[in-house]
C-alpha cells in the first residue's frame, strides 16, 4: 500500500467529522488572513514617512482645530523651511457607506511640501482658478467613474451659509501618489471655498504640515514650535510624520494588540478541537492500526501516518483558507481598504502556524498509536 492514499483514506473515513473540521480550520485561517492582511495595511501607512515633515495638531486632540493665524508665527521658528495649513472635511457620496476625506488645501505652497503628489500643472492651475473645484485622487476617480468636468454632490455634517450641509466640487484635475496609492483616495480642495462657506470653524485648520531645513533638526523644531503656543488658548503638539500617522491609528485603539488576541483566541480554541478529533478518530481505530502493525507496519511508521493526518487536515485548510483571503483583499479594496492584500509573511506565518497546530494536536495521539500493543489493541484492551 502507499502510503499517501492510506493517509487519505483515513482522513476521511468520518466525512462528516472530517468536513467540519476542515471547515473550522478554513474558517479560523481565513479570519487570519484577513485581519494579518489588514493590520499590514495599516502599519504600511506609516512606510516611507518623511523625517523632514512635522505635523502640527492640537494638544487637545488631532480632532481639535487650530487657529489659521498661526501660520506665520510657525514659519518663523528657526529651521522652519516651508509650512502650510490643511483643512478637512468628511462627506458622503450617494450612499452612506461612500465615505470621502476632502482635504482643504493652498494650492500655492501645499505641492512643494508634498513632492510625491504627482499633479501635471495644467491640474493645478485649474484648481486655482477654480474656487468650487477639486483635484480628485486615481483611484477615486476609476472607483466611481469620475471625470474632469463632472460636478460631485457630497453630503457632510458641515452647514454651508445656505443652511444646506450638501457641498458641491468641481473636478479640475487628478493627482496620484505611485509610492503609496493609499494616499490617493482623497479629493483636494481650495480652503477658501471650505472657510468662507462654512458656518462654524471660520478661521481653524485640521493641521499644519511643516518642512524643516534637514531632519536632524526635526525634534529641535518640533519643540521649538510647541514652546511657541505653550499656555495659549490652543497649544499645539508637534510630531514627525510617523508620529503623527501612529497617533491617528491610535483613535481606535492599538490595532495590533486587538487583532493578535482574537488570532491568538481563535487558534487556542482550534488546539483542543483538532486534537480532540485526531485522538477520538485514532481510540476509533485501534485495531486497524494493529493490524497495520501485524502486516508490517513498524511502531514509526504507524506513528508517522497519524502525524500525517494531522499535518495534511491542518495545512490543506490553512492553505484554503489563506487563499479565500487573498481573494476577498480585491473586494475590501471597493470597502475603502485601497492597496490592502495578503503579504507573504502573512501566508508564511500562516503555513507555520499550521504545522505548530498539526505537530501540537497530532504528537499525543501519534505517540499513543506508536505504542499499542497488538495483542492488546487486537483484544480491544
Amino acid at each position: 500500500m502507499k502510503f499517501l492514499p492510506l493517509v487519505w483514506a483515513s482522513l476521511w473515513r468520518r466525512k462528516v467529522r472530517t468536513a467540519f473540521t476542515l471547515l473550522s480550520i478554513v474558517v479560523a485561517f481565513l479570519l487570519f488572513g484577513l485581519l494579518q492582511g489588514a493590520n499590514a495595511w495599516i502599519d504600511g501607512f506609516a512606510q516611507g514617512a518623511q523625517a523632514n515633515r512635522l505635523y502640527v495638531v492640537s494638544r487637545i486632540s488631532q480632532l481639535e482645530q487650530l487657529p489659521k493665524s498661526y501660520l506665520p508665527r510657525i514659519e518663523r521658528v528657526p529651521g522652519v523651511r516651508q509650512a502650510t495649513f490643511i483643512g478637512a472635511l468628511v462627506g458622503t457620496y450617494q450612499r452612506p457607506n461612500n465615505t470621502l476625506v476632502i482635504y482643504a488645501i493652498d494650492p500655492t505652497h501645499v505641492f512643494e511640501l508634498y513632492p510625491e503628489w504627482r499633479v501635471s500643472a495644467a491640474d493645478r492651475e485649474a484648481l486655482l482658478a477654480t474656487r468650487t473645484g477639486a483635484l480628485v485622487g486615481a483611484r477615486l476617480m476609476e472607483r466611481y467613474g469620475w471625470k474632469s468636468g463632472d460636478r460631485i454632490p457630497l453630503k457632510t455634517p458641515t452647514v454651508n451659509q445656505d443652511g444646506s450641509t450638501v457641498w458641491t466640487f468641481e473636478i479640475v484635475g487628478v493627482y496620484d501618489v505611485p509610492t503609496a496609492p493609499a494616499d490617493a483616495d482623497r479629493i483636494l480642495a481650495n480652503y477658501d471655498y471650505l472657510d468662507e462657506g462654512r458656518v462654524l470653524g471660520k478661521g481653524r485648520v485640521f493641521a499644519f504640515v511643516v518642512a524643516v531645513d534637514s531632519p536632524v533638526h526635526s525634534a529641535r523644531v518640533a519643540a521649538a514650535i510647541d514652546a511657541e503656543f505653550t499656555n495659549s488658548a490652543d497649544e499645539t503638539l508637534t510630531q514627525d510624520e510617523k508620529e503623527f500617522i501612529q497617533g491617528q491609528l491610535r483613535q481606535i485603539g492599538d490595532v495590533g494588540a486587538i487583532v493578535n488576541g482574537i488570532v491568538g483566541a481563535v487558534l487556542f480554541t482550534l488546539l483542543f478541537l483538532v486534537g480532540n478529533t485526531l485522538m477520538q478518530a485514532v481510540r476509533e481505530r485501534i485495531p486497524e492500526l494493529a493490524v497495520l502493525k501485524t502486516i508490517g507496519f513498524s511502531d514509526a511508521a504507524v506513528a508517522w501516518l497519524v502525524l500525517a493526518e494531522a499535518l495534511v487536515l491542518c495545512i490543506g485548510a490553512a492553505l484554503l483558507g489563506l487563499a479565500c483571503a487573498a481573494g476577498l483583499f480585491p473586494v475590501a479594496a471597493t470597502l475603502g481598504l485601497a492597496g490592502a492584500r495578503l503579504p507573504a509573511t502573512v501566508v508564511a506565518a500562516g503555513i507555520g502556524i499550521a504545522i505548530l497546530l498539526a505537530l501540537a494536536s497530532g504528537l499525543p495521539p501519534a505517540r499513543r498509536a506508536g505504542r499499542l500493543a497488538i495483542v492488546d489493541a487486537l483484544a480491544g484492551r
